[in-house]
């Protein structure tokens, strides 16, 4: 199972984010469903504001089909912030910020087979993940957006350059206000995967958002 997720997450080309700040719970597995349908690569979690009690409870009771959705149409299911919960709902990776502590400390509570990526906003805090370990990283936010308060956009002009260091030996996701009216501008700059947020769980119908915004990623 572990070298079915690694050569998903290496053909993976769109990662989705299942985020409750766009996603009322109760239509948490409808908007995975039409995410999946539509073809998203990756798909993680991500509740901030909850604690880990509060994720559990999201997987348990809320959504407790969507651990089974991801496995059947293949898709690595990344859990974010929380160890615990990742290796309670075996889920297949990990996503972790820059303030959510060492490789090795999660490495303790997840083990070595799980999936870990970092969220990294610089050449150099990219290159450091891929030297400390990291499976993949997201590279952002390219432009400023809501899921990043306070957080300015860091731009294009170093994402090939990114891509050629640590893209050539782990998978860099760009990420931040990502979406159909820049999209070719940011694969113009280097890109090669995407993490797509608001865009897809904004639209009005979400699985043909996705099927759109798929067929126009490098194959």
């Amino acid at each position: 199972m572990a070298w079915a997720v690694k050569d998903a997450l290496q053909n993976a080309r769109l990662y989705g984010i299942l985020d409750t700040g766009y996603v009322d719970e109760p239509r948490l597995e409808a908007v995975a469903k039409d995410l999946l349908r539509g073809g998203v690569d990756i798909l993680q979690l991500r509740a901030k504001g909850y604690d880990a009690a509060g994720v559990l409870h999201l997987l348990h009771s809320v959504a407790p089909d969507l651990p089974a959705m991801c496995r059947d149409h293949g898709v690595p299911l990344v859990i974010n912030d929380f160890p615990d919960v990742a290796v309670e709902v075996g889920a297949d990776a990990l996503h972790i910020g820059q303030d959510d502590g060492s490789l090795d400390g999660v490495r303790a509570i997840v083990g070595e087979e799980m999936l870990v990526g970092r969220s990294t906003h610089s050449p150099e805090q990219a290159a450091a993940a891929l030297d400390e370990g990291f499976d993949y990283i997201g590279f952002g936010p390219l432009f400023p957006t809501p899921t990043k308060q306070g957080r300015p956009g860091i731009g294009l002009l170093d994402i090939d350059r990114v891509e050629q260091s640590v893209g050539s030996r782990i998978p860099v996701f760009c990420i931040g206000g990502v979406k159909a009216e820049n999209l070719e501008l940011v694969l113009a700059s280097g890109a090669r995967r995407v993490v797509i947020v608001s865009a897809l769980l904004q639209a009005a119908d979400v699985a043909a958002a996705t099927r759109e915004l798929r067929l126009k990623l490098p194959a």
